[in-house]
């Protein structure tokens, strides 16, 4: 009975087994069945409607670019923005010849109505008849074009006629159609990748374009973004310039570029790029076979770069970029009495509590918008060959040895070090006699004797040097450094600009790494910030900022904030953070904490106000009756000679004002600018601006004053 029972149930599993199999069979047919006729419905039935919709619809996607983002001073003025241009481009369609060539005629002819250059690289002109390339260029251009090599310009141009099977017969209209099909030829263009024909088009014409469109299959209107600097050359090495992303940097980041976008290149534009880039948007286009747009419509939006917020004021910037042009071009005339060599210099304006650069000029300078639209061999050319290096931001990419308005730090470190007190006197005899050399003050140079007894103060109006070697003899080079790198002196300041260099510090750790030993000498060149000491005109604000203010550290900045296109603004953590890793920055500060005495500050700001108020002080012809209390210090640095054997002096004078409660700080330096007391000349202008006084009243009474010769 078992048995049995258990063949039953075998029998009737199996039969279920078939029972499902022919059910899935029967369901496979079914489907099979809908499929075929299916089929034969896309085919047969509606087969010749599909394929002729196909046949006459092409899609093609366009990028809308993103509006670049705004550089703004900080009063909010634009001085860099994007503003809009127009450029047609051409699609392949699929009409023949006689209408490509038709169409192409009736582009140019509406391109030179309106007076606008097409991209025009035929080499062959037809009045007279001429080949417009070297005999080398052409004879492999000829090869390339299967041109018998002794064919003449006219018959060189009747064969591109024929093989574009041009029927016009007037010259001048054949030689517009060849113009594009050339382009065409040479560069190529498809339904989806257009031929750009011309660039900068004026709305009248784009107007026409579109009111025609049937005349101009294939043609599409772009608007594109163009860099607009809106003031020339102003501030032109802080803000730099954008232009077309290069091959070479199109490779490295084309996962977020277009071969078209624009790129910062150098300043701001280029540390920003980020922020200021924007996100680019897509355009869906629908084109029928004939080149006709049957519909187009946004498929993603673009999305606006971010405004960047500087520091600087244009109006204070345009006053200090004029002070110093017109400084160096009165040196080198020989406006002081004796002319210099002055080709180049820098001025830094700084905010003293705040580290803000409210102005920075860099002279000779250069317009970006030269860059922007594309510069010229020629333009290139100019700016490379000048020697005067007009490419290069001065401020903080040249290093210069300071002269005596290093000597600040030098009286500091002695008094804080105790190796000079406020209270003694250093008798200059003229010539300070050690270690088997001499080295002169220059008031014995000029009138061949000292200045005697000296305090700080005193030393510091009369820039006496004799004070300051001895001082620095006394305290050694290591005391020095460790007060000028308090002062950030031989460091970068970490401003947001690219290329800043960090110049050297006079060290026995600097003379090792050159493989020179140090030597007693070297520290008493120091001391007058000669020998090894170099640094940038922003690392001298700086100092000068923290010694006006009492000797508070400050973090110097040009970028006030970033504005978001949603209206919020980036956080100056996540600009610093940004910066810092853009530029390689370390924030850390590897420095010596200091806490200064306010009387030793004092005393060398009494000093500097000495300079310019007291009469034995070496800028006081330069500041008698200015209404504004000012401390200052001239300097002039000896740089090496010049191809005529001549000696290079540079010429600096820091300040602040005012005396009583500091705003600002000054520091000019022009290249061979002879003597420190020159260039405190553009520096009374600038303050004088700053402050709201008569600039006018201000020269007058600057040209009525005696010129006081002074070299330190």
């Amino acid at each position: 009975m078992k048995g049995l029972s258990f063949k039953r149930r075998k029998s009737q599993s199996r039969s279920n087994l078939n029972l499902r199999y022919n059910v899935l069979t029967v369901i496979t047919y079914i489907v099979g069945i809908v499929l075929i006729i299916q089929l034969f419905n896309l085919q047969i039935i509606h087969g010749a409607e599909y394929r002729e919709e196909s046949n006459t619809r092409l899609t093609r996607e366009s990028t809308l670019e993103a509006s670049r983002g705004q550089i703004l001073d900080r009063t909010g003025t634009a001085l860099v923005k994007s503003s809009t241009k127009f450029s047609l481009e051409l699609y392949k369609t699929k009409i023949d010849n006689n209408e490509l060539n038709d169409s192409i005629l009736n582009i140019v002819n509406l391109l030179e109505k309106y007076e606008v250059n097409y991209n025009d690289t035929f080499p062959i002109n037809t009045n007279p008849f001429e080949y417009t390339i070297s005999d080398e260029s052409l004879a492999k251009w000829k090869k390339t074009y299967n041109i018998d090599e002794n064919a003449s310009a006219e018959e060189a141009f009747y064969k591109f006629k024929d093989k574009y099977n041009i029927e016009n017969t007037d010259i001048k209209e054949i030689r517009k159609i060849i113009a594009i099909r050339y382009k065409i030829t040479t560069t190529g263009y498809s339904s989806t990748k257009a031929l750009k024909i011309a660039e900068d088009i004026p709305r009248e014409a784009v107007a026409e374009f579109s009111e025609s469109s049937d005349k101009f299959p294939g043609i599409n209107i772009v608007t594109e973004p163009v860099r607009e600097y809106t003031s020339g050359t102003l501030a032109s090495h802080i803000l730099g310039y954008a232009s077309k992303i290069s091959s070479e940097e199109y490779e490295k980041k084309k996962d977020t570029y277009e071969q078209n976008d624009i790129i910062g290149k150098s300043g701001i534009e280029y540390v920003f790029e980020d922020y200021l880039k924007g996100k680019n948007g897509t355009k869906q286009i629908d084109m029928a076979v004939d080149g006709t747009i049957t519909s187009e419509y946004t498929s993603k939006e673009a999305v606006a770069g971010d405004d960047v917020v500087l520091t600087i004021d244009s109006n204070l910037q345009k006053i200090t970029e004029q002070a110093l042009e017109s400084n160096i071009k009165k040196i080198a005339s020989g406006g002081f009495g004796k002319t210099y060599n002055a080709k180049a210099g820098s001025c830094v304006v700084m905010n003293v509590k705040t580290g803000e650069v409210l102005a920075m000029a860099s002279y000779p300078d250069y317009n970006p918008q030269s860059f922007a639209n594309g510069i010229s061999s020629e333009e290139w050319k100019s700016y490379n060959e000048n020697k005067s290096y007009p490419l290069i931001n001065k401020a903080i990419q040249s290093a210069y040895e300071p002269g005596s308005i290093f000597k600040m730090v030098t009286a500091i470190a002695g008094l804080e070090s105790g190796n000079i007190s406020l209270t003694e006197k250093i008798n200059d005899t003229g010539v300070y006699k050690k270690y088997g050399a001499e080295w002169k003050c220059w008031y014995y140079t000029d009138y061949h004797r000292g200045h005697g007894y000296l305090n700080v103060i005193g030393a510091i109006q009369k820039s006496c040097n004799f004070f300051f070697y001895e001082t620095a003899d006394r305290m050694g080079i290591d005391t020095l450094d460790k007060y000028a790198k308090y002062f950030g002196l031989g460091t970068k300041t970490g401003v947001e600009l690219p290329s800043e260099v960090s110049g050297t510090l006079a060290s026995k750790e600097y003379a090792k790494s050159i493989n020179a030993s140090w030597n007693p000498g070297d520290t008493i060149n120091a001391a007058i910030g000669q020998g090894y000491n170099k640094f940038t005109p922003l690392q001298m604000a700086k100092y000068i900022s923290m010694v006006a203010n009492g000797g508070n550290k400050i973090d110097v900045s040009i970028v006030k904030t970033i504005q978001n296109a949603d209206g919020t603004e980036v956080s100056k953590d996540e600009i610093r953070k940004f910066v810092n890793e853009k530029l390689g920055i370390s924030n850390d500060d590897q420095n010596e904490k200091i806490n200064l005495n306010s009387q030793y500050v004092n005393a060398v700001k009494e000093g500097m106000r000495s300079v310019t108020s007291g009469e034995a002080g070496t800028a006081y012809a330069r500041f008698k009756n200015f209404n504004i209390a000012v401390g200052g210090k001239t300097g002039s640095a000896e740089a090496g000679k010049d191809a005529k054997g001549k000696d290079i002096v540079n010429a600096w004078f820091a300040a602040f004002a005012p005396y009583d409660d500091p705003e600002i700080a000054v520091v000019i330096m022009v290249e061979n600018g002879g003597h420190g007391n020159y260039t405190a000349e553009a520096v009374r202008n600038i303050m004088a601006e700053y402050f709201g006084m008569n600039t006018q009243d201000v020269t007058e009474d600057m040209q009525a004053n005696a010129y006081t010769e002074s070299m330190r």
